[in-house]
């Protein structure tokens, strides 16, 4: 098919709400390592990894093989029979979960199956319902997830989210009580308990939360939030589902889940993404004594099938061997330290944030009132392709860039995208000028 077929065949033979970024779609036909190639043969450096997933970079020869190698032996067999690949991957993952104390899991093909799978086992084992989330939060995009979700623009329409409440997040940028941290004594943390004894019926099923949230901007919460939040949902009975499809598998640097950052002991960790490295899969690991309360019959037809478990082990073993972790953490601070140089150059970046190569770039039209320049994002977005350079968006207000390149690229990628991204920037700058008849 031409490029004009594929993208006819797009608009007419796809729902309406599989968008694409930019005003005329980017076709895509291979990619490698760090790179992206279109169909007219340009070439991309590749800074959001397909939405936070590819981690070790695009069609890992050492990943492949392994995959390739399963492909030939056994391809499928459901969850109602075992298999080797399976069993592996499971142990694999209770070794490396926080403090080993997760260590029963459940596999299936995406982070919003993971989610709803933590939803049902949090009721079964506390024998509650409500569940807590965050504002500004995404979780899926079934309709429980969709509930769950913080942010009116996926819910797709949904009424009043049921026995789901949101809680304040930590977004300081944006304090929605107006106060400043730490003077501020992370009231967005202690407002939980008041919000459980007015907003539910005082016993809850969970909280769930991502470490840093994704779709919302990669907000990145005070360090002391999670920890609080975590002894007020303890008190009221809940347990902790930390939802880990963007934080997990060494993203945030130097750990492998997001939430050990913050020094908390979740109950359940959900993820997916980043642990395939572009292979479907979900997760959901939990405390042995909390898994064995979801009781009854359950089947995932495809999840941990054995070639998609087989990547995954793959995945986690190639982060382990490289020490992608230590890398994430080194050229994450040494990407943050070239967006915070820009920041102090071009006004319209009002906060950069994140951690390891998770990094969040907000764009404001005035820092003084903040307000979101979504604009700005779209016209970014259309001059880091020209520029041959993949980011992504996001933000409750459309004006966030999202950063989160393969955890195996070097210090030489980051200059070369610094070079992409602020002439980019400049561009936009300089158009917006040009605009205001300046």
């Amino acid at each position: 098919m031409t490029k004009q077929e594929i993208i006819l065949a797009n608009q007419q033979y796809l729902y309406p709400a599989v968008f694409h970024y930019y005003k005329e779609p980017l076709v895509v036909t291979k990619a490698k390592d760090q790179y992206v190639w279109d169909i007219d043969g340009n070439q991309y450096l590749d800074f959001f990894g397909g939405i936070v997933t590819v981690s070790v970079g695009h069609c890992n020869e050492t990943v492949n093989a392994k995959v390739h190698k399963q492909l030939d032996t056994l391809q499928h067999v459901s969850t109602v029979f075992a298999n080797e690949p399976q069993a592996a991957l499971a142990k694999r993952i209770a070794e490396i979960t926080p403090g080993g104390k997760l260590t029963k899991s459940f596999f299936t093909n995406s982070g919003t199956e993971a989610n709803e799978t933590a939803f049902v086992t949090a009721r079964c084992y506390t024998g509650n319902h409500e569940i807590i989330a965050l504002r500004h939060s995404y979780h899926g995009r079934s309709a429980v997830a969709m509930q769950a979700t913080g942010n009116a623009g996926w819910r797709m329409g949904l009424s009043a989210p049921s026995g789901f409440v949101h809680a304040i997040n930590g977004y300081c940028y944006r304090c929605p009580l107006g106060l400043t941290y730490p003077s501020c004594n992370v009231r967005c943390a202690r407002d939980m308990d008041e919000m459980i004894r007015t907003s539910t019926s005082g016993k809850i099923a969970a909280f769930i939360a991502e470490p840093i949230q994704g779709v919302g901007g990669f907000i990145t919460p005070p360090k002391e939030y999670f920890e609080i939040v975590q002894g007020i949902v303890k008190k009221y009975g809940g347990l902790f589902i930390s939802d880990e499809v963007q934080t997990g598998w060494g993203r945030t640097g130097g750990k492998w889940f997001g939430i050990e950052q913050w020094g908390v002991q979740p109950d359940i960790i959900t993820s997916a993404k980043s642990l395939g490295n572009g292979a479907p899969i979900g997760l959901t690991v939990a405390r042995p004594e909390v898994a064995d309360a979801m009781k009854g019959l359950t089947i995932s037809t495809f999840g941990g099938n054995p070639v998609t478990a087989t990547q995954a082990k793959a995945v986690i073993d190639y982060i382990d061997d490289h020490k992608l972790m230590i890398n994430a953490a080194e050229v994450g601070a040494y990407l943050r330290a070239k967006l915070e140089e820009m920041q102090a150059k071009h006004p319209i970046i009002g906060e950069v944030r994140g951690m390891g190569l998770l990094v969040g770039v907000e764009l404001v039209e005035d820092r003084e009132t903040k307000a979101p320049a979504a604009a700005a994002v779209n016209a970014l977005m259309e001059a880091t392709r020209e520029n041959r350079l993949m980011i992504g968006k996001g933000g409750t207000w459309g004006n966030v860039i999202r950063i989160s390149p393969p955890l195996n690229i070097s210090k030489s990628d980051v200059d070369e995208f610094a070079l992409r991204f602020e002439a980019s920037l400049a561009h936009v700058e300089k158009a917006q000028m040009a605009g205001a008849g300046r």
